[in-house]
């Protein structure tokens, strides 16, 4: 029973709380004074709808008894049935001053009412335009697609009609030909540039021409003929025009140069004609090649007359001849390749065409030459200047001259070779006892052989060939035999040294001036001259001081094996050597220089003998102090008469010459 009052008083409760509610809702609009309770919070429960669901009873009660105010009425013990009538009484007041409110404003919500229908129908007809202007824009939207239909379709046409006049304009303006073009060829000379400029457009249009006939295209008919004949007239124009340039070159030739370089200004001539009329084309090449060629080969032919007269060496004219055709050939190589439009093996065949006669002349010329030529030096010559003659048509890029060098070079190198042979074989044949009288003086062979030795060592060394280098060994060879064979006719050892060392001397100064010094001529001669330069200078200080030298020996050799005693027996012999030393040794240096200068040729290189025969001196008699030194011939009474080392020095210097 609790229970249900409980829940009575809950439900009292809502009902007033709704109520309440109800009224502040009704009165909010109409302004109601700011004195009202807050409404209860009853969230979504609604006991008044008819969709009331009963299960949801206890949920709601249970919720509204955790209100503050429920909990409160539940605490003191409040009549709910005397609370329920109380509450049920404020309903009806309520409800009747709701009315009364209602009621009094009753103009107003008639006004509002009224301003309501009046908005509706302000609505109802912004509605009716807003339909209207929709299907307006309906209406202009179709019209804005159709007109973008007609626009793209425009522009299509348009694009079109604009690639059909493109492609009209250029077939047109290919086929037409206009009367510059026609006055030109016509009347203006070759030389003008307007001639060019429309003969390049008559070309241009003639290739077009031909490609719209391989399309089919019958507007070309109407301008072939016209066409043709301008082909004809000016294939007829520059035919003269060319021959004329090239017979103007029958004319005596200025500075040894044809000046076909002239006609590169005019290649496109040649290349209208190679590109429409062949058989021209051809006809002025050929002449060309008959014109130039006999050019050429009168030219070199009166060159080498002319040369022939003049009396200079072989080698020189040789040069001349050589440098005039590689200079010639080398232009005409290069005129060929621009102005014919050729390379390789064609422009070969051209150039050989033109020059060829000229290149087999030339040979044959140095074939008849060579046949009685026995200047090996002209010929090395002549082969150098082929070898740098071929560097420089490397250089210049122009291979058409590669044939003849090597035919050349074929010629002149197995004569060399046969030249440097027979002069071997001649030395080595040389009998010296058929040359004559004979002294110690450089021979005159030896002199010969050092200048041609000398000279050709010189040259090979800018392009060294080993084959004249053997060659030149083998020379060598023969010559140093054949000094050693004349210095054998001399009956004294003295007077073979003496021819040997001035030969040396000569050979290796000769060679010294041209070769380099580590060539092995040089060092070759350097080591035979220094051999036997020693070898005189113990024969030249034999005679005066040969006692001397002999004791001085045999006394170190005495003294190396341990076997210093046996000097004890030499005293006599050392006293009569310090005493024929000290007395004779002046006289015998004055003698010795004086037969030196009268001996050799060469003053520097006698003065060079004198000076070592002094020093040699010099080193003997110390050798001999420190043999006197030693214990079993130093109590020798003698010993004090031994002259001074540097006192000897100073009179020695006394004699060395000076040039």
């Amino acid at each position: 029973m609790a229970a249900a009052a409980t829940m009575a008083a809950a439900a009292r409760e809502l009902v007033l709380r709704a109520g309440a509610s109800d009224m502040e809702e009704e009165e909010g609009p109409l302004g109601s004074g700011p004195g009202l309770r807050e409404p209860l919070q009853i969230g979504e429960l609604d006991i008044t709808s008819d969709e009331f669901i009963l299960d949801e009873v206890d949920v709601h009660i249970q919720a509204n008894l955790e209100d503050e105010l429920v909990k409160e009425a539940l605490k003191t013990g409040v009549d709910l049935r005397h609370y329920s009538k109380q509450v049920e009484l404020e309903l009806q007041q309520i409800e009747q001053k709701s009315i009364r409110d209602y009621i009094q404003e009753s103009e107003n919500i008639a006004s509002l009412h009224n301003q309501i229908t009046a908005c509706d129908a302000v609505l109802e007809r912004m509605e009716q335009m807003l339909g209207a202007f929709q299907s307006d824009l309906s209406s202009i939207s179709s019209e804005i697609r159709t007109l973008q239909e007609q626009s793209g379709a425009m522009n299509i046409r348009l694009r079109n009609r604009q690639a059909v006049r493109g492609k009209l304009g250029e077939l047109v303006d290919g086929l037409v030909v206009p009367s510059a073009l026609v006055t030109a060829i016509l009347e203006a000379p070759v030389t003008e540039p307007r001639f060019l400029e429309q003969l390049q457009e008559l070309d241009a249009k003639a290739a077009a021409v031909r490609e719209q006939e391989a399309r089919g295209t019958a507007a070309c008919a109407d301008v072939r003929g016209v066409l043709d004949r301008l082909r004809v007239k000016a294939v007829t124009k520059i035919r003269e025009f060319i021959l004329q340039k090239i017979y103007s070159f029958r004319k005596p030739m200025t500075n040894y140069q044809i000046p076909q370089t002239a006609l590169l200004k005019y290649r496109f001539f040649y290349q209208f004609l190679l590109g429409n009329e062949r058989a021209t084309a051809k006809e002025i090449r050929d002449e060309y090649v008959e014109t130039l060629s006999k050019i050429y080969l009168s030219y070199y032919r009166s060159y080498l007359g002319r040369l022939m007269k003049v009396q200079y060496p072989f080698e020189a004219l040789f040069r001349s001849q050589h440098y005039a055709l590689l200079d010639n050939s080398c232009r005409e190589y290069l005129f060929i390749c621009e102005f014919f439009m050729v390379s390789g093996p064609a422009a070969h065949d051209l150039f050989h065409a033109v020059m060829g006669r000229t290149l087999s002349m030339t040979q044959k010329h140095l074939e008849s030459y060579l046949v009685d030529c026995y200047d090996a030096i002209a010929v090395f010559l002549c082969i150098h200047i082929v070898l740098r003659f071929r560097n420089i048509t490397a250089k210049r890029d122009v291979p058409a001259l590669d044939r003849y060098w090597e035919q050349v070079l074929a010629l002149l190198w197995p004569r060399f070779e046969l030249i440097l042979e027979m002069n071997v074989q001649s030395v080595r044949s040389t009998d010296p006892q058929r040359l004559g009288g004979l002294d110690t003086r450089p021979h005159y062979i030896t002199r010969r052989y050092a200048e041609f030795s000398s000279a050709l060592v010189s040259i090979n060394q800018t392009i060294p060939n080993e084959r004249t280098m053997q060659l030149l060994g083998q020379l060598q060879v023969e010559v140093e035999n054949f000094v050693l064979r004349v210095a054998a006719e001399f009956s004294s050892r003295k007077e073979q040294l003496v021819f040997l060392i001035n030969n040396y001397d000569m050979m290796l100064g000769v060679l010294m001036e041209r070769a380099a010094d580590d060539s092995k001529e040089v060092e070759s001669f350097q080591q035979l001259l220094n051999a036997r330069t020693q070898e005189f200078i113990e024969e030249l200080l034999s005679p005066p001081f040969g006692g001397l030298v002999a004791f001085v020996k045999e006394a170190e050799a005495l003294i190396e094996r341990g076997q210093a005693e046996r000097l004890r027996g030499e005293e006599a012999r050392v006293t009569q050597l310090i005493r024929g030393f000290g007395s004779s040794w002046k006289s015998s240096v004055e003698s010795l220089s004086q037969d030196v200068m009268r001996s050799f040729t060469n003053f520097r290189n006698g003065t060079s003998i004198i000076q070592g025969a002094l020093t040699q001196l010099i080193q003997l008699y110390h050798r001999f102090h420190r043999v006197l030194s030693q214990p079993q011939l130093r109590a020798l009474p003698a010993r004090a008469e031994l002259i001074n080392i540097h006192h000897l020095m100073v009179e020695l210097k006394k004699h060395k010459p000076n040039f």
